[in-house]
């Protein structure tokens, strides 16, 4: 894996301001003749804000991930249409990402009873890292620091709190594990 520096030079400013200034407003990935384009275009910008982005990834319409100067992504792997993902996310391969996925990096700290939560600023920021041969449907929110693992099946409309084993198949509000892939064959 060829990772660049964390140096923010020029040329990512130019990229930045080119991706969320037009870029980001293109049609998806699907549209007819324009979508694959706009797909292209997105994907020559990405690849030189990321730390690491692997061949063949899909950045769809509306991907919000700040500056992406931290932000690893694997080869065949994508973020969804309007698709909110922190900075510091490590997406590995063959990952699929369905549209409207928030993942968050950090909560309000709020372990001090005696001053207000809105004055207690924001908790440490945890890191999200989503392994290989993942398929997230869509508009799952993710708590900070989460880890899916391998093989995993992350069900539409689930807001994931905790971790799970490779091959979980997870759904609901709070998440459970549904049944496992390899397991349940």
């Amino acid at each position: 894996m060829k990772v660049r520096g964390h140096k923010f030079t020029i040329l990512n400013a130019i990229c930045l301001v080119l991706y969320y200034c037009f870029l980001r407003y293109l049609p998806a990935g699907p549209v007819m003749f324009i979508g694959p384009f706009s797909r292209f275009l997105r994907y020559q910008c990405c690849r030189h804000l990321f730390l690491y982005c692997g061949k063949n990834v899909n950045i769809e319409r509306g991907a919000f991930f700040g500056t992406g100067i931290r932000l690893k992504i694997g080869n065949n792997s994508g973020i969804g249409i309007n698709c909110h993902v922190p900075g510091n996310i490590e997406i590995g391969e063959n990952v699929m990402m369905g549209p409207e996925c928030y993942i968050l990096s950090a909560n309000h700290a709020f372990d001090k009873t005696d001053i207000p939560m809105l004055e207690q600023g924001s908790a440490e920021e945890r890191k999200t890292i989503i392994e290989d041969d993942v398929w997230i449907g869509r508009q799952v929110i993710f708590t900070p620091g989460r880890t899916i693992r391998k093989g995993s099946i992350i069900a539409a409309g689930t807001v994931l709190c905790k971790d799970f084993e490779a091959y979980s198949v997870v759904g609901g509000n709070p998440s459970r594990l549904i049944r496992n892939r390899k397991s349940d064959l």
